[in-house]
């Protein structure tokens, strides 16, 4: 495995993360029942967080880049709901 991958892999593993907590808190605080903008990001969360790390390098570059969107997006809409305190 090369360094590029290893730290890749990585990423991958702590946006996983990120996405698991933040659609946790989604659902603890029913943010999709009362909002359709967050049922779809968490949905949209859910699908990038099972895809599979692709082993080429531009692809697996997109799909970190998707999944940070993600965080972001879904972080916004949390704060904007009272969800969670705003991000710095």
């Amino acid at each position: 495995m090369t360094a590029l991958t290893a730290v890749s892999v990585d990423h991958a593993q702590r946006l996983r993360g990120h996405l698991m907590g933040l659609v946790d808190i989604a659902v603890a605080q029913e943010a999709g029942q009362s909002d359709p903008e967050a049922l779809r990001l968490i949905w949209q969360a859910r699908d990038v967080r099972a895809q599979e790390l692709p082993g080429d390098h531009m692809r697996a570059v997109g799909h970190l880049r998707r999944m940070a969107w993600c965080v972001n997006e879904l972080l916004e809409r949390l704060a904007a709901l009272r969800c969670v305190k705003e991000a710095a």
